[in-house]
């Protein structure tokens, strides 16, 4: 166990490393946006390209993978819609604290982990599990969340802008050329190689610190106070079932798979039960507050995921390597 906390450890510091540097004002908060714009639209793209473009094609798009983390993402959808609407929630806000709840950190965090931890032969599964977060997971919960104006912009409008959404995500664009490159065994030269893996290496510190500070950051709502995660109440719950649910759920679904046939290793379904284990996306609530949803409550959500996360996922770890 000790062994497995050495390598989790330094992620989860440089998260709370952020989250002290914003919360004491050594990181202006006006600084964030720019930290964000960096990973996402720069130092990201580049490492899931160098990886897109080393993977083989049959790990990159492993379509037994994609089967099971689809259904796992279907079930946490159908169990965070009907839990949150149960509950008298808008589709709105019922969507996005869905996706907090189905929406697992990959890129910013999962991807170093388990290169890490695993080695590159985890980073093909972890980029199928990314492909159908970002175009299945956020699209379905991107477009229930306009469901509240169906009546005036139609279902397909909503549809529509959820694509839209996801096709100008820039990770999408860093890994669809990676595979065009892996396909074609292309080679970059050398210097503009050498100037992408600098940015690649920046991808995972900055990505982790940006992770902490962005936890800081005011959302400009409030919840209702019989909800607030101080008086247990749904965040709380939401944070059981992204940290314990959902892997239990990965790993039953994979198994099962298995025993009916389905080629799929131990090490990918080790791989998709642990990116399941991983704390819910930074991202969903930025998301949330551009599409006007409870960004507060999906903030405290990320937050609890990510604190509790560093046991619960080292856990998880001891778990498939003991």
């Amino acid at each position: 166990m000790l062994n497995i906390l050495t390598v989790t450890f330094p992620f989860f510091a440089l998260v709370l490393a952020g989250y002290v540097a914003a919360r004491r004002g050594w990181l202006p908060l006006a600084a964030i946006p720019g930290l964000n714009t960096f990973v996402l639209y720069f130092a990201l793209p580049c490492m899931l390209f160098r990886f897109g473009a080393s993977t083989p094609m049959a790990q990159l798009f492993n379509p037994s993978v994609a089967l099971l983390y689809a259904l796992s993402a279907v079930c946490m959808l159908c169990l965070g819609m009907w839990l949150l609407r149960r509950g008298g929630h808008s589709w709105n806000d019922s969507a996005f604290g869905t996706m907090a709840m189905a929406f697992p950190n990959t890129g910013y965090m999962g991807l170093p982990l388990l290169l890490n931890l695993f080695g590159p032969a985890a980073v093909g599964t972890a980029i199928v599990t990314i492909l159908v977060d970002v175009f299945f997971t956020s699209s379905v919960c991107i477009a229930m969340s306009r469901l509240d104006h169906a009546e005036a912009h139609g279902v397909r409008s909503a549809g529509l802008q959820a694509l839209k959404s996801v096709l100008t995500i820039p990770l999408t664009w860093g890994i669809g050329l990676g595979a065009l490159f892996s396909a074609n065994t292309w080679v970059l030269p050398a210097m503009l190689n050498n100037t992408l893996g600098l940015l690649a290496a920046a991808a995972a510190p900055v990505a982790l610190f940006t992770i902490g500070a962005v936890l800081v950051r005011p959302t400009g709502t409030d919840s209702p106070a019989g909800l607030s995660w101080r008086s247990g109440g749904l965040d709380v719950l939401l944070t059981v079932i992204k940290l314990l649910v959902h892997p239990l759920l990965a790993g039953t679904l994979g198994w099962l798979l298995m025993q009916a046939g389905l080629p799929l290793s131990l090490e990918n379904l080790t791989t998709v039960v642990l990116v399941a284990a991983l704390p819910s996306a930074s991202n969903t609530a930025l998301l949330a507050q551009r599409f006007g949803a409870d960004s507060a409550r999906i903030t405290r959500v990320i937050l609890l995921t990510t604190a509790l996360a560093f046991p619960s996922f080292s856990a998880w770890v001891s778990f498939f390597k003991g």
